[in-house]
């Protein structure tokens, strides 16, 4: 057996706490496992592993070692993967979450697309308005909304996704049109609850200058499809990312507010995943296809 073998054989011991539970692992005898350690050990003149009657357990060289050359035979697995990809089409799992109104609405059409275009590729969709965990998860990408904060992920971006203050014509009508955004608080303002945040507005207007502005509404929900439709129905002014309102302020059933002034900072649509080394093939092309997509949206183009 070679040394990256022996070194397959050293993560599975540490992994299963014991020469037994990795033989069962690796599909060979206990007495080979031992072997394979002791080679090792002798290779490396150090000890690796603590072994009791009843459990192994890693030196403090051995955990040092594990975590390096557990990344490092990831890193050697996944190059063989793309490798075989390259030989053939893309295959394997996908897992990836969007949010949920902008999936159904912008980028249905075109996961259906890439899995029509990629039958052998197993692609798992979530459509989730929740703040998913990546990794936790084992979500291979998510596209998530807003300024980026976790910075042990790699993002890139798809596209500006603006929050539009509006309101229909017949609130403006009944009620009056802000003219700066102080008079917002003259104004039934719809509350979404779903970022847990106060109900307010930071803008930047047209020199540039910041503010914020507290807001009150009569109306409250954690969905933006519903403050939607509210909005529609002349119920007050919404804030929302361009997504929920884009249709319906290009028709004229909804009007902008505050044209002048925009939402600070401003906020992305991101393709998120995590800093594998190696990208398989099907991520990097369903990434690419997402990026190709982007530019067809219609507050884009």
């Amino acid at each position: 057996m070679d040394h990256i073998s022996r070194i397959g054989v050293f993560i599975a011991v540490v992994k299963a706490g014991s020469f037994a539970g990795a033989a069962r692992t690796l599909g060979i005898t206990s007495s080979a496992v031992s072997k394979q350690i002791q080679n090792l050990e002798q290779d490396l003149r150090v000890k690796l592993l603590n072994r009791t009657t009843r459990i192994v357990s890693p030196t403090e060289e051995g955990v040092v070692y594990f975590d390096i050359a557990s990344r490092a035979l990831e890193d050697l697995i996944e190059a063989e993967n793309q490798i075989n990809e390259l030989k053939s089409r893309p295959r394997g799992p996908l897992k990836v979450s969007f949010p949920q109104s902008l999936g159904i609405k912008y980028f249905g059409h075109a996961i259906a697309a890439f899995a029509a275009a990629y039958p052998e590729v197993e692609l798992d969709v979530s459509l989730d308005d929740r703040l998913v965990d990546v990794a936790g998860e084992g979500f291979d990408l998510v596209v998530r909304i807003g300024a980026l904060k976790d910075t042990s992920l790699i993002a890139r971006r798809l596209a500006p996704c603006p929050l539009m203050l509006c309101a229909s014509p017949a609130y403006l009508e009944r009620h009056g049109t802000p003219h700066g955004p102080d008079d917002l608080a003259a104004h039934n303002v719809l509350e979404f609850t779903g970022n847990r945040g106060p109900h307010e507005w930071r803008y930047r207007d047209a020199a540039s200058d910041t503010g914020q502005v507290s807001l009150r509404g009569s109306f409250k929900a954690d969905s933006g499809e519903i403050l939607c439709k509210a909005a529609l129905e002349g119920l007050g002014i919404v804030l929302l990312p361009i997504f929920y309102v884009a249709e319906h302020l290009n028709s004229g059933r909804l009007i902008a507010v505050l044209p002048d002034c925009s939402t600070d900072p401003d906020r992305e649509i991101y393709a998120v995943f995590p800093p594998n080394r190696f990208q398989s093939t099907r991520l990097r092309l369903f990434v690419d296809h997402l990026v190709t997509e982007a530019k067809t949206l219609p507050w884009v183009s």
